[in-house]
């Protein structure tokens, strides 16, 4: 038997991790494209944004706890058919609606890469007594981050070439190319030593607190303060539920015993709001405030994605997880101030500086959050806790998608950018208050990671 890592999982493994990742980045420069083709504003195709998160919302801890009961493959495989089938929606589709729907079904399909990668990961160190393989961690960071580099560039130049229809469909080779390795390459025997019915009620709950929170934001309006009323009354529904069953859809009993975890997923949520809020208010800025094509934002984009590999690497393998967060955490205000200064006639040089500077606590933030979770979860819920933190960090998402369509949607959008900035700038400093507090819970955790 090897005692070392099987490289051949690391093909589909990174495969299915990235498709969430590119799919984000590359609707960034499509938004202002789309709403001229359908003749819609900001505010509707923010649900392009936020479809796709409430879908990986409910579906990553469903999923990962599925994977944690019955293996990774299958549910591998079924996520690679439904990506295919979102491409073949949208490539088609003459309604804006079906475009969101598409975007659902996409984010479904994507939501088992991740917790698959996670599960394999744990598996494999479990075989080869590697318990802490920091390389295979640092790999599926640095590989969602290189696809996001090209993913605006990219993104740009289909819609350059065909249309805003080639950004969707561009998954229909890679949903086939995904399916093929997950196939041929991931392993078909699994022993089912933790079987359970899934909690179903539990996640109708779920499903219902979060879609109502979101309707909510994105109309923040009297008239629907009843979607606010019922976030509140199926969240206290959920809670109930779960604390009631013996193995809930979602553990709370096992959150409130940890809450160095907990935390993380507060960081993580308010890191990811931060950073799909400037992923999707900048691009749209660069193009309708700063007067750019969609090849030229693309290729804006990419400091702030090349930025973030090169720190990645850098800081992969190091374990002061503390230096790390509070870093990113600091250098994330400092970029957010930077974009309170922008004007419509702002250098490129200067948006190239802001948007690097995004980069570097992209990467910093994105790997302390991963690998701490790594050593603060249960080993026997590894899936459904990674699952978990991708569901923070969707969260964060669907409120950056949200206050997008918002102030995005203003007749003057370097005011409304800035408003956006202002917003995101609170949310940086109370990022730093928590990984403050969290001080020495993370640095007990420096030097756990074999090199």
């Amino acid at each position: 038997m090897s005692t070392t890592f099987n490289k051949k999982l690391i093909f589909p493994m990174v495969l299915g991790s990235v498709l969430n990742p590119i799919n984000s980045s590359m609707i960034a420069v499509a938004l202002v494209p789309i709403a001229v083709a359908f003749g819609v504003g900001s505010s509707e195709t923010a649900w392009l944004v936020s479809a796709l998160y409430f879908a990986t919302a409910i579906g990553q801890p469903v999923v990962g706890k599925l994977i944690d009961s019955y293996g990774p493959r299958k549910l591998f495989l079924i996520g690679t058919v439904l990506v295919g089938v979102a491409g073949v929606i949208a490539l088609f589709t003459p309604v804006f609606w079906l475009l969101v729907v598409a975007r659902i079904i996409l984010g479904l399909g994507t939501t088992a890469g991740y917790p698959a990668a996670m599960f394999l990961i744990k598996s494999e160190g479990k075989r080869t007594g590697e318990d802490n393989p920091a390389w295979i961690l640092t790999l599926l960071v640095i590989s969602s981050q290189t696809v996001a580099v090209i993913g605006p560039t990219l993104g740009g130049f289909l819609i350059h070439l065909g249309g805003f229809r080639l950004v969707f469909s561009i998954n229909i080779p890679l949903a086939v190319i995904a399916f093929l390795a997950g196939y041929f390459v991931l392993p078909k025997e699994h022993t089912k030593t933790q079987v359970s019915k899934m909690d179903w009620v539990g996640v109708l709950y779920f499903s219902i607190a979060t879609f109502s929170l979101l309707f909510f934001l994105m109309n923040p309006h009297i008239t629907y303060i009843s979607f606010l009323v019922l976030t509140i009354i199926a969240g206290f529904l959920f809670v109930r539920r779960e604390n009631a069953m013996k193995d809930p859809f979602i553990n709370l009993d096992v959150l409130r015993g940890n809450r160095p975890l907990i935390r993380t997923y507060i960081r993580i949520l308010l890191a990811a709001t931060v950073q799909y809020s400037f992923m999707y208010g900048f691009a749209q800025w660069l193009e309708i405030g700063r007067g750019l094509s969609e090849v030229s934002a693309g290729m804006l984009m990419m400091p702030t994605f090349i930025s973030s590999i090169i720190i990645s690497a850098l800081a992969g393998r190091s374990s002061k997880y503390f230096i790390k967060t509070f870093v990113g955490g600091i250098v994330q205000f400092l970029s957010i101030s930077l974009l309170l200064l922008t004007t419509n006639t702002s250098s490129i040089i200067y948006l190239i500086i802001v948007a690097a500077g995004f980069g570097i606590t992209t990467g910093l933030l994105n790997l302390a959050n991963q690998n701490v979770l790594y050593f603060q979860a249960d080993p026997k819920t590894i899936g459904a806790s990674s699952g978990l933190l991708r569901t923070f960090s969707y969260f964060g998402a669907m409120l950056a998608g949200a206050s997008s369509g918002a102030f995005m949607n203003h007749q003057n959008p370097t005011f409304g950018f800035h408003q956006m900035a202002f917003l995101n700038l609170c949310l940086a400093l109370i990022f730093i208050g928590i990984t403050w507090y969290d001080r020495h819970n993370l640095q007990k955790l420096k030097g756990s990671i074999k090199k």
